[in-house]
């Protein structure tokens, strides 16, 4: 990619910036440092909920606006505030649990909103829940409205026909994607990604999407690399995102971002 005028860096966490142990490498830190010390924007464009990125923003250089939930939520992590939140409304939760029920019956549901989580009672957490979970049927879960439905099989199904289903029961009411290969299916209000949330952010910086580099590494990343001028995509990424990746680099834990920063900002 030789020298592109690059304004703007956006990377997605976990699997891409986050090494499976949940660190950060000092290789990839001094990168980001670096980065930012130029005057690049940095920003994070993440699945996870606004609650579990406060400490990796306050900890890297970085902007302080962070895209959250695929493209769901914009949220100030400095002042902690939701700015922006595309939510799934009751009637089309409501609808969606049917759709998909129906589609897979064995599914169970939890859901994601600003600052709390709920599932079934038979839901598999793969992470340590929030003191205040909800705990109730889907029905129940989507009453209220959400940030996103997640929903898993048990027993477990292979991820990539899980996912297909799902997108085929939901149609075009929704956004279904991938974040993980562990089996869970994550649902947006339909318009919803990474790439369109990234799009918005970018035309109030007044930076145009030739000037951005991104960074990722699932299905949920398509659209972030498609909106970059320049889409990378890690080793050890989903193989549809290698291919319409522009650039593949090392693996999240041979630290993939950072060489690629350093070559194109000339760090080394």
């Amino acid at each position: 990619m030789g020298a592109p005028p690059v304004r703007l860096v956006a990377t997605d966490l976990d699997g891409t910036l986050v090494r499976p142990d949940g660190t950060v490498s000092a290789r990839t830190r001094a990168a980001l440092d670096a980065v930012w010390e130029r005057g690049t924007r940095v920003v994070l464009v993440t699945a996870r909920p606004p609650r579990w990125v406060d400490e990796l923003a306050a900890a890297l250089s970085c902007d302080e606006i962070v895209i959250c939930a695929n493209g769901a939520i914009v949220y100030d992590a400095r002042t902690r505030r939701v700015l922006r939140h595309d939510a799934i409304g009751a009637e089309l939760g409501t609808e969606l649990v049917q759709r998909l029920r129906d589609e897979l019956p064995e599914l169970t549901f939890a859901i994601e909103r600003e600052s709390s989580f709920g599932h079934e009672p038979d839901y598999r957490c793969t992470w340590e829940r929030p003191e205040d979970t909800l705990v109730a049927p889907a029905e129940e879960l989507v009453a209220a409205g959400c940030t996103k439905l997640l929903c898993q099989s048990a027993p477990p199904i292979d991820h990539e026909v899980l996912v297909k289903r799902c997108q085929a029961a939901a149609g075009d009411l929704a956004a279904v994607t991938i974040s993980s290969l562990d089996g869970l299916v994550e649902i947006a209000a339909p318009g919803v990604s990474k790439g369109a949330a990234l799009a918005r952010r970018c035309r109030e910086l007044d930076i145009e999407a030739s000037e951005v580099v991104a960074f990722g590494d699932m299905l949920n990343d398509l659209s972030l690399l498609a909106f970059a001028g320049w889409g990378v995509a890690v080793d050890n990424a989903h193989a549809e995102l290698k291919v319409v990746a522009d650039e593949v680099t090392a693996s999240c834990g041979e630290d993939g971002v950072a060489s690629v920063l350093e070559r194109i900002f000339s760090l080394c």
